[in-house]
């Protein structure tokens, strides 16, 4: 297949992600991604025809709980602790947009 990843990718994806890289940084990121794709396409040459699929290699069960809330009564000790509140929710920081609020 001879998928590969550009440090001009790398550095979008990080963009994206809001993360900033030296230069140094970004050719390592770059390097190990190609390394990982090119890992990839390798396994992806194997013949895997008549091999069933496998979703999981013990026996473990997970057991869940009920989900219900047992200390609905502590909210209110936490908003008190809380910056800001609205809506009996803690408010924080907008991220999405440069930040400002919604």
């Amino acid at each position: 297949m001879a998928t590969s990843i550009s440090k001009e990718e790398v550095a979008h994806v990080a963009d994206l992600a809001k993360l900033t890289f030296e230069e140094e940084e970004l050719n390592a990121f770059t390097s190990q991604l190609q390394d990982i794709v090119s890992l990839v396409d390798k396994m992806a040459e194997v013949d895997t025809t008549g091999v069933e699929p496998t979703y999981s290699v013990t026996q473990n069960v997970n057991h869940l709980r009920e989900d219900k809330a047992d200390n609905w009564h502590e909210k209110k000790a936490l908003l008190k602790q809380a910056p800001e509140e609205a809506a009996d929710l803690i408010k924080v920081p907008a991220i999405l947009q440069g930040g400002e609020e919604a």
